[in-house]
């Protein structure tokens, strides 16, 4: 099976570049996250989260929305509050 286009919102692209994330986190994030929780103001929204081990095992919170053809990248940052469900 194919993988999906990713697409980064300015947002995003802005967030990532300013606050240093490696887009190989980012596209392990998405791809293989640890945990997956919706977003609760947002239908369709989804929070991915995995711990980088490069980044101290910090938790990095990608948020997306999957569509048909691509997984469009809304933003992404290290989450200090996020605790595993």
């Amino acid at each position: 099976m194919e993988e999906k286009r990713l697409a980064y919102s300015a947002h995003a692209s802005d967030a990532i570049g300013e606050r240093e994330l490696a887009f190989t986190w980012i596209v392990r994030t998405i791809h293989k996250p640890e945990w997956i929780l919706p977003d609760p103001r947002r239908p369709g929204v989804e929070r991915r989260y995995r711990a980088i081990p490069e980044h101290g095992n910090r938790i990095l919170r990608v948020v997306v929305m999957e569509k048909s053809d691509e997984i469009r990248i809304i933003t992404a940052f290290f989450d200090r509050r996020a605790r595993r469900p």
